[in-house]
């Protein structure tokens, strides 16, 4: 079993920074592949980015390329997101999941993943 909580989450302004974490619990976090996905109001939940389990293989949407980075630290249990020149676009409900998978791809179904956080919440001002 692994609880994940998303923390982090803010009001900031267009161009600023946040860093979001996502702590698990449990034994088996290690062996996860973790992803992070987001919500804008009205919207159907998109995935924003992926990380295998050891860290090295890291993939980001096409819309966050160039301005997140994904990074996980297993002996925390914790997966980071890293936010830089943020967007009013980027305003959305951030969650954290993770899959049992290889690595979590865009293309990965929902189904695949076994644990979700609670989500926090992303506010960019323009």
């Amino acid at each position: 079993q692994v609880q994940l909580v998303e923390s982090g989450g803010g009001l900031v302004q267009a161009g600023g920074s946040l860093r979001l974490s996502c702590a698990a619990s449990g034994r088996t976090f290690s062996t996860y592949a973790m992803a992070w996905f987001r919500q804008a109001p009205g919207k159907e939940r998109e995935f924003v980015s992926g990380i295998n389990w050891s860290g090295d293989t890291r993939i980001l949407a096409d819309s966050v390329k160039g301005r997140f980075t994904i990074s996980r630290d297993n002996t925390k249990k914790t997966v980071y997101l890293v936010m830089n020149s943020l967007k009013p676009e980027d305003t959305a409900i951030y969650y954290c999941a993770a899959t049992p998978g290889s690595i979590a791809t865009r293309y990965t179904p929902r189904s695949a993943y076994d644990y979700w956080g609670q989500g926090t919440q992303v506010t960019v001002s323009s």
